[in-house]
Parts: C-alpha cells; structure tokens; sequence
C-alpha cells in the first residue's frame, strides 16, 4: 500500500470511530430511559429495572409474604433483583454491540 492510501484509511477509520463514539453515546441516553419488567416467583414479584441496572419498582403480590418464613421472600426477592440486573445487562451488551459491529479495523476481524 501506499503512503497515501494508508493515509486515507486512517482518516476513514478516525471518520468511523467518530460516528461510533456519537451512537455510543446515544444509545447509552436510550438505555437509561428504556425498562424491562421482570417477573420471578411464578409471577408473585415483578421488577422493573432500566438499561442501566436501575430498579425503578418492585411489586410483591400478597401471597408471596409467608410471615412465618420471612427469609423465603428475601431469597426471593434477591434472585429476582439478580435476574433482572442479567437481563438489562443482557439488552445493554446486544445494543451496544450493534454499533461496534460495523467498525472495519483491518486485521482485526471487527
């Protein structure tokens, strides 16, 4: 390759980093807004949670407080705030992935 060439393929690269950088972070000011509503324990919990792994709210139907066993509705609750945590980073990953996946760096396979 020439000098030149190569020139130009650093100048288009830097153009494409540029662009990604500006989704990155639109994509990042979508995530924050967007939810996902969880549900565990057969429907007793629900959880939404945003693509930043915020827990916005957390509703517990009535039959899944056992007053004898306070401990069933902790464990409870704690995979299903674990659940929802997986699955928002889950959405965020394939999001973001989406846009690092047009980025043509030679010999780098991206």
């Amino acid at each position: 390759m020439s000098k030149r060439s190569d020139l130009g393929d650093l100048m288009g690269l830097g153009k494409q980093i540029k662009q990604m950088q500006k989704d990155m972070v639109r994509a990042q000011k979508e995530l924050e807004k967007e939810t996902l509503e969880v549900t565990a324990a057969g429907g007793a919990i629900t959880i939404v949670i945003t693509g930043h792994q915020r827990v916005k709210s957390i509703s517990i139907l009535p039959e899944a407080i056992t007053p004898d066993d306070p401990q069933k509705l902790e464990k409870l609750l704690v995979a299903a705030v674990n659940n929802a945590i997986e699955r928002s980073q889950t959405m965020a990953a394939e999001r973001l992935q989406g846009l690092t996946g047009g980025l043509n760096i030679p010999g780098l396979g991206l």
